[in-house]
C-alpha cells in the first residue's frame, strides 16, 4: 500500500482530506512531529526499536568479550600447568632434599614468561613448593585438590590468597602412573576481566556511532514516508484508499500497474475480466499469468502504447499504456485496457486478406522448387491443405506427366493428393479418372473457368460421377467443393480439386477467386516442369541410344559393368567392350565433360568413332592419335560455327587384351588411370602414361604393356567415381583402392563393393564402371608352325592343319580351312617377307593367322575371266566370315574367321 500511495504522487488524491494535507504541507510536518502522522509514529516506533537494539547489542557484546577472556585464560592456566607438571626435572625436584630451591625460580621464570600470575607446585598434601609470594611457601594450597589427586586436569573459579582467580590444578605422575604431586597456574580475577574493561569504551563509540547511523537513516526513511503519505494521519489513509479502491473497481476499463520487474502490482476487477486473470495474479510476473505472447510482453516492457489492438481469446481489447516514472515517480507502468469486440468482424476480414496475401506468397516460393511435374503438383496440394481446404487433390492428363502435349479425349490421371487425414474417400493416387460433363471437374476443363459447388449433397450433377462413391464421400463429412483447371496459358493440363469437410461454411466466391490464383500459380509451374520432362526424356533417349545396351560375346574376359547418371542428368561418360581379331578385346572408357544433350551428342560422336578406328586393329596410342584430331576438327568445325562450345575435357583410355599372351596393352588421354586386382587380392594402379585430354594436338600417347596373370581383374572407371567437389583424386584413389581390396571375386561383386562404396546417394558426374576378368586361351588350342619362303611349303601347311583340326574334331571344316590358309600362304611367299608364321586359334571360332614381315597391304578386288589370279582373297571372302589385315612393330598378319560347326 506505501508503493501504491507513492504512485498516486503525480496524480494527488481528490478525497477532501487528501486535498486538505497535500495543499498544507507545513501543518502535516508538525503533525508528522506530534506523532499523529503515520510518518511521525512510524519515526518514534523504529527509534525505539534501534534504541533497544543498540543496547542489547552493546550488552551482548560486553557478556561476550568477558566470557571469551575468562575462556582464554581458563586455557592458558591448564597449558602453563600441564606444561610445567611435564617439564624435564620436575618430578625429580619433589624428591629432592629442598624442592623449594628448585622449584621456586623455575615456577617464578615460568609465570613471567606466560603472563599468568601464579605457578604453584604442592605435595599431594596440598602444601606449597613455591608461591608469588614467598610467605605462602609451605602453606596449605586453597582449592579443590580431588580430581587432581585422581589423575585428573581440574580448572575452577576461587577466591585464593592473592584474591578472587581462575586456576587450573594437574597432577605430576611418576612412570608407574601413580601422582606424585601437583601443578597450578592461573590467573586472577583483575587480570581476567582486564581485557574486557579497556575494549568497553571502544565498544560504546561503535554503539554510539551505530545509534547515530540508525537514527539518521529512520529520519531518512520517515521522510521518505512523510512525503508519499503527504502527512496524513492513519484514519485520513485509510479513508482515502477506500476511495480509491472505489473508484478503481467501478470504471468500465480494465487498470493494470506493473512494477519495473515485470510484477503485476494491480489490477481492477475490469481488467480480471478481460484478461481472464487468475484470483493471484497480483505479485506474479506478467510473463507468467497465461496471456497471450503479445499482449504480456507490451505489459511486461512498459514502452508507451496508444490504442494498440491485441486479441485476448475472443476480444479485441485497445491497450493504452505509459510509463510512471516519467516526473521522477517510481519505474514501472499504467495500462488501461478497452474492450474493442465491435471491430472484430473488420478486423477478421482483414486477417483473411491477410492470410489470403500470404498464401499466394507463399505459393510463389514453395510450388515450383523441382522441375519434375509430379512433385510441382504435390507441392500445391500440400500447400492448400489445411490453410485453404480440408482435402485437396490434383488431376493430370496422362500425356502431361511424360512431358507431352495435354489431349482433351484422354482420361485424367490422380497425381497428387493431401488432406488433413489419409482415409477420405476419394479417387486414390494413380488412379485413371474420365470425369463425366455434368461434374464440376468436367465443367470447369471445358470453361475453363473454376467452379464451386457449395454443397455437394444437393449437387446432382457432381453425384453422377459415381454414386457409391459420392454417396461415401458425403457421409464423410465433405460438403464442399472447388474445381479449378490448371491453365498454362491456352494449355489445360488439368484440374485441381479443393474439398472442405471440418469449416461448416461453404466455399464461396472469393475464395473461389483464391483458388483459381493458386491454380494459376501452379499451372505454370507444372507446365515448366513438363518441358522440362520431355528434353530430359529426349535426351535420356539419345544418351540410352549411344550408349552399349549389351556387351558383345567373347571369351577373353569376364565382363561387368555399372552406369550411373549425375544429379544434372545425361552427360558424356561411356564405355565399350570391342571383340578384335585374335580373339583379342578392346576395353574402351571415356568422359566428356559437361551434362546435357551437346554433351551426350559429342560422346556418342566419339564412341562411333573408336568404334570405327578399333575396325583398323590399330595400337592403342595409334587410336588416341586419330580420335585427338577428330576431337580438334569437331572443335574447329563448331567454332566456325560459333553456335556451339567447343569439346572440352574429353578424356578416354583404350586397352586391348590378348588372351594367348595374356599382355594388355593400354594407353589414355588424360583418364584416370586403371586400377588391377591381382589373383591373391593385391591392388595395384598400373604405371600408364597419362597423355593430354583430347583435342590439344601436337603432343603423342604412350602406351603400357602389362602382363596379367589368369584371373586378374581390370578396372576402368570415369573420374566422377573418385573425385568430386568435396574431395582430391588421391583420396578417391585410396577410398577405390580399399573398396576394390575387400571386393568378392567376381566382377558383379566388385562392382557392387565398389559402387556400395561410395556415400553419396547421387553422384555429382556421371560414373561409368567397367571391370574385366582375364581369361587365358589354353595352349591346346593354339596351334603354330613357321613356313619356309617357298611355294612347295604350301601342301605341308595344308597336312598340318588337316592333323590339327581332326585333333580338335573340327574335321567338318578342314576344305575350307585347308583353302583359306593355302591362299593366304601362298600370297605371303609370294608377296610378302619372310619369316612367315602361321597360327590357329580353337576360341569362338576357328581363327586363322598368316604373319609376315611385309607391310604391303592386301587388297581384294574382281579378277576379269582373262585373268590367271587375283581371285584368292575373293575365294577367302567368300568361305570366311570375317577376315582383314592388322599391322604389327615386324610386319603385318592376315586373318580369317569361320564359324564353329
Amino acid at each position: 500500500m506505501v508503493r501504491l500511495a507513492g504512485r498516486s504522487e503525480a496524480r494527488p488524491p481528490r478525497t477532501p482530506g487528501g486535498l486538505r494535507a497535500l495543499h498544507a504541507p507545513g501543518r502535516a510536518r508538525g503533525a508528522a512531529l506530534r506523532g499523529r502522522s503515520v510518518a511521525g509514529q512510524v519515526f518514534v516506533l523504529q527509534v525505539v526499536i534501534v534504541l533497544l537494539l543498540v543496547v542489547a547489542a552493546v550488552v551482548a557484546l560486553v557478556l561476550q568479550v568477558r566470557h571469551d577472556t575468562t575462556k582464554e585464560a581458563t586455557n592458558r592456566s591448564v597449558a602453563v600447568a600441564e606444561a610445567f607438571a611435564n617439564a624435564p626435572g620436575t618430578r625429580e625436584a619433589l624428591t629432592s632434599p629442598d624442592p623449594t630451591a628448585v622449584l621456586q625460580p623455575r615456577a617464578e621464570a615460568a609465570r613471567e614468561a606466560t603472563g599468568v600470575d601464579f605457578i604453584v607446585v604442592m605435595n599431594t598434601d596440598g602444601i606449597r613448593y613455591t608461591h608469588p609470594k614467598p610467605d605462602r611457601i609451605g602453606k596449605k594450597f586453597v582449592g579443590t585438590l580431588g580430581p587432581a589427586l585422581a589423575g585428573e586436569v581440574l580448572t575452577e573459579q576461587i577466591t585464593g590468597t592473592i584474591g578472587p582467580l581462575v586456576q587450573a590444578v594437574v597432577p605430576i605422575k611418576d612412570p608407574d602412573g601413580q601422582v606424585v604431586g601437583l601443578v597450578s597456574a592461573g590467573m586472577t580475577t583483575a587480570n581476567v576481566g582486564g581485557a574486557a574493561d579497556r575494549q568497553l569504551p571502544l565498544v560504546l563509540i561503535a554503539a554510539a556511532v551505530a545509534l547515530a547511523l540508525a537514527t539518521a537513516g529512520t529520519a531518512l526513511v520517515s521522510k521518505r514516508l512523510l512525503r508519499q503519505t503527504h502527512g496524513l494521519g492513519p484514519h485520513e489513509m485509510t479513508r482515502m484508499y477506500e476511495h480509491h479502491d472505489a473508484v478503481l473497481h467501478a470504471v468500465r476499463e480494465g487498470v493494470i500497474i506493473v512494477g519495473g520487474e515485470g510484477q503485476l502490482l494491480l489490477a481492477n476487477d475490469e481488467a480480471h475480466r478481460l484478461l481472464d486473470l487468475p484470483a493471484d495474479a497480483e505479485g506474479r510476473p506478467v510473463l507468467d499469468l497465461g496471456l497471450a505472447p503479445d499482449t504480456a510482453g507490451l505489459l511486461a516492457s512498459g514502452r508507451v502504447a496508444t490504442d494498440e489492438v491485441h486479441r485476448v481469446q475472443d476480444r479485441l481489447l485497445a491497450v493504452n499504456q505509459r510509463p510512471t516514472d516519467l516526473k521522477g515517480g517510481p519505474s514501472g507502468s499504467v495500462a488501461t485496457l478497452r474492450d474493442s469486440t465491435e471491430l472484430r468482424a473488420l478486423s477478421g476480414r482483414a486477417e483473411a486478406a491477410r492470410e489470403r496475401l500470404n498464401m499466394l506468397y507463399d505459393a510463389g516460393a514453395a510450388i515450383g522448387t523441382s522441375l519434375d511435374v509430379t512433385r510441382t503438383a504435390e507441392e500445391l496440394a500440400e500447400l492448400a491443405v489445411p490453410r485453404f481446404a480440408d482435402f485437396a487433390t490434383v488431376d493430370l492428363f496422362d500425356p502431361v506427366l511424360g512431358g507431352g502435349q495435354p489431349e482433351a479425349v484422354t482420361p485424367l490421371r490422380r497425381t497428387a493428393f493431401s488432406g488433413i487425414r489419409k482415409d477420405a474417400p476419394l479417387y486414390p493416387v494413380g488412379e485413371r479418372i474420365k470425369f463425366v460433363d455434368s461434374s464440376p471437374q468436367a465443367r470447369s476443363l471445358s470453361g475453363g473457368q473454376g467452379v464451386v459447388e457449395p454443397r455437394l449433397s444437393e449437387a446432382p450433377g457432381w453425384r453422377a460421377q459415381d454414386v457409391e462413391r459420392s454417396a461415401q464421400v458425403v457421409e464423410y463429412g465433405i460438403h464442399s467443393l472447388i474445381a479449378v483447371p490448371l491453365r498454362a496459358g491456352s494449355l489445360v493440363l488439368g484440374v485441381v480439386s479443393f474439398w472442405r469437410s471440418e469449416k461448416a461454411e461453404p466455399f464461396d466466391a472469393e475464395e473461389l477467386a483464391l483458388g483459381e490464383e493458386l491454380a494459376a500459380r501452379a499451372a505454370v509451374s507444372i507446365d515448366n516442369a513438363r518441358r522440362y520432362t520431355r528434353e530430359h526424356s529426349m535426351a535420356v533417349t539419345l544418351q540410352r541410344s549411344l550408349l552399349p545396351r549389351t556387351l558383345p560375346e567373347q571369351s577373353a574376359l569376364e565382363m561387368a559393368y555399372r552406369y550411373l547418371p549425375a544429379q544434372a542428368g545425361v552427360g558424356g561418360d561411356w564405355f565399350d567392350v570391342l571383340p578384335l581379331s585374335g580373339a583379342r578385346v578392346a576395353l574402351v572408357v571415356g568422359d566428356v565433360v559437361g551434362h546435357g544433350l551437346h554433351a551426350a551428342a559429342t560422346m556418342g560422336r566419339l564412341r562411333t568413332a573408336v568404334h570405327n578406328f578399333s575396325a583398323l586393329d590399330l595400337p592403342p596410342d595409334e587410336l588416341l592419335a586419330l580420335l585427338d584430331e577428330l576431337v580438334a576438327r569437331i572443335d574447329q568445325d563448331e567454332a566456325q560455327e560459333g553456335g556451339s562450345a567447343p569439346v572440352t575435357g574429353a578424356t578416354c583410355l583404350y586397352a586391348i587384351y590378348d588372351p594367348v599372351s595374356r599382355r594388355c596393352t593400354i594407353a589414355r588421354a588424360g583418364h584416370p588411370p586403371p586400377a588391377l586386382i591381382r589373383p591373391d587380392g593385391g591392388v595395384d594402379f598400373p604405371d600408364v602414361p597419362a597423355g593430354p585430354p583430347l583435342g590439344l594436338g601436337g603432343l603423342p600417347f604412350e602406351t603400357a604393356e602389362l602382363e596379367l596373370a589368369e584371373g586378374s581383374r581390370l578396372v576402368l572407371y570415369t573420374d566422377g567415381l573418385v573425385e568430386d567437389r568435396e574431395r582430391d583424386i588421391d583420396v578417391g584413389l585410396e577410398l577405390l583402392r580399399t573398396a576394390l581390396a575387400r571386393a568378392g571375386e567376381s566382377p558383379e561383386d566388385t562392382c557392387r563393393a565398389v559402387l556400395d562404396a561410395r556415400l553419396q546417394d547421387r553422384p555429382s558426374d556421371d560414373i561409368a564402371l567397367l571391370v574385366a576378368r582375364t581369361r587365358a586361351l589354353a595352349a591346346d588350342r593354339i596351334a603354330e608352325w613357321q613356313v619356309p619362303s617357298e611355294p612347295s611349303a604350301v601342301a605341308g601347311v595344308r597336312a598340318s592343319v588337316t592333323r590339327q583340326l581332326a585333333r580338335w574334331d573340327l574335321d567338318e571344316l578342314s576344305f575350307t580351312t585347308e583353302l583359306i590358309l593355302s591362299e593366304l600362304v601362298t600370297n605371303a611367299i609370294r608377296y610378302g617377307g619372310a619369316p612367315v608364321r602361321v597360327r590357329m586359334l580353337y576360341d569362338r571360332s576357328l581363327i586363322c593367322e598368316v604373319y609376315d614381315s611385309s607391310s604391303t597391304s592386301p587388297h581384294l578386288r574382281y579378277a576379269a575371266m582373262t585373268d590367271e589370279g587375283g581371285r584368292g582373297l575373293f575365294l577367302v571372302a567368300q568361305v570366311a566370315d570375317r577376315w582383314g589385315t592388322r599391322y604389327t612393330s615386324a610386319g603385318k598378319v592376315i586373318w580369317a574367321e569361320q564359324q564353329l560347326p
